[in-house]
């Protein structure tokens, strides 16, 4: 199934938009400079490029290390005079195959049928916001699709083949390109150092076990192990931990070394500084306000599409709208019941975390479908669709799917095959 699937996927992504924003290329611009020695630019960024910070002379781009780093191999070939423009549509190809992957390899670890299975992954890859929004492929989605990849990555090797040096190298892809994800790190945590799934119950609900000739004791309050037998996976916890904080620990430091180096300071992101950003209106509060709550949620979950008077009569609005109207089928993630409780728990605890950081932000994402950043919670989505699924697929479940994709392939052809929206 993944091979297939991902090369299936690949193929659609690259050929979804015929005009990818490849122009849009600032960590490309950014990755090619570094490689050649130098974080600012001297010279006057292209007038598309607004998002550069005029400072001491130079041109600093607010994208955060890390995803200037996610673009380094392709960089490469630049500095190398193989390419001239960023590669957007292979990019965003590349990034939906690995994303399918990804899925997939989840999703095997779950008795549902083929059939769900199949659906399930699509729904993610052909049947969100996903699809219309990385196929644009600018700077801004491309980070987004990196983010994407870094947090399955980090669930799979967390949750269902724990590798914890693996996790800790996904999850720094993931907060080095969307900083908000770092929120998430809490959650990781808890999910690395728990007692496996299939481990839970060796001892269940008893006070002791003989193992060789010693017996282990468990407490009758908490089940939490006493004794010196505990020792050793009381170590092994800690370099477990240890192993997964290692990569994004240094990612971190020299994120805040990158931001000084740029801006004087180590927490200054520079986002603030673009020109002109705090004169736009959607920041009337500032960049970050509880005041913004109530429109982000509206923005996100409930602005419905905008009926016409001439065809095509039905329009996404293309700076926000609903995704629960343009991927019904995310409403399965309420079902009740699940096979693990506490992942179930933990995926919710980070995807409202996300969505809190993202709804206190005074800007829905700019030209979009959907809502963009919330890219960023369909990987922990996935985890509660899984979760929570039965071994098949009922009828009303298939027209949720069904639906999903009709109108997820509506959007992509509207904005990227007509004119009917334009930026």
């Amino acid at each position: 199934m993944p091979k297939a699937l991902s090369f299936a996927t690949a193929f659609v992504y690259y050929f979804s938009n015929p005009k990818p924003q490849s122009y849009y290329d600032y960590t490309f611009r950014v990755a090619a400079n570094v490689l050649r020695g130098r974080i600012g630019f001297a010279e006057t960024p292209p007038s598309w490029l607004n998002e550069f910070v005029p400072l001491d002379g130079s041109y600093y781009s607010v994208f955060p290390l890390g995803s200037v780093i996610s673009m380094m191999p392709f960089a490469v070939l630049k500095v190398a005079g193989l390419i001239v423009d960023m590669p957007a549509a292979v990019i965003s190809a590349l990034m939906a195959a690995a994303i399918a992957i990804l899925l997939a390899a989840m999703s095997v670890r779950y008795n549902i049928s083929a059939s769900r299975r199949y659906v399930m992954v699509a729904g993610i890859l052909f049947g969100t916001w996903m699809w219309t929004n990385l196929t644009m492929a600018g700077a801004w989605q491309l980070a987004l699709g990196f983010a994407m990849i870094g947090e399955l990555g980090a669930i799979y090797f967390t949750v269902y083949d724990r590798r914890p040096l693996l996790a800790g190298l996904f999850f720094a892809l993931a907060f080095g390109n969307r900083t908000e994800i770092v929120l998430t790190a809490p959650i990781f945590l808890y999910l690395i150092s728990r007692q496996p799934v299939a481990e839970v119950n060796i001892f269940p609900r008893e006070t002791e076990k003989r193992v060789g000739d010693k017996t282990l004791k468990r407490s009758a309050v908490s089940g939490d192990p006493t004794g010196d037998a505990f020792a050793a996976p009381r170590f092994a916890k800690i370099r477990t931990i240890a192993a997964f904080c290692a990569v994004p620990f240094v990612l971190g430091v020299l994120t805040l070394v990158y931001n000084y180096v740029r801006f004087h300071s180590f927490t200054d992101f520079g986002y603030s500084r673009i020109p002109g950003v705090l004169a736009e209106p959607w920041y009337d509060h500032g960049i970050f306000s509880l005041y913004y709550i109530p429109r982000q949620m509206w923005e996100m979950l409930w602005r419905p599409w905008e009926v016409k008077t001439s065809f095509p009569y039905l329009m996404p609005n293309a700076f926000s709208s609903s995704i629960l109207w343009s991927s019904p089928f995310l409403l399965s993630a309420l079902r009740f019941g699940a096979r693990d409780t506490r992942l179930k728990y933990a995926a919710w605890t980070a995807i409202i975390a996300l969505c809190f950081l993202l709804w206190i932000h005074g800007n829905s994402g700019g030209w979009q479908f959907g809502y963009r950043y919330g890219m960023i919670c369909l990987p922990w989505i996935f985890v509660v669709l899984l979760e929570t699924a039965p071994k098949e697929i009922k009828l009303l479940e298939w027209a949720a799917y069904i639906s999903s994709f009709a109108a997820n392939a509506y959007a992509t052809w509207l904005f990227h095959w007509t004119n009917y929206l334009k930026p």
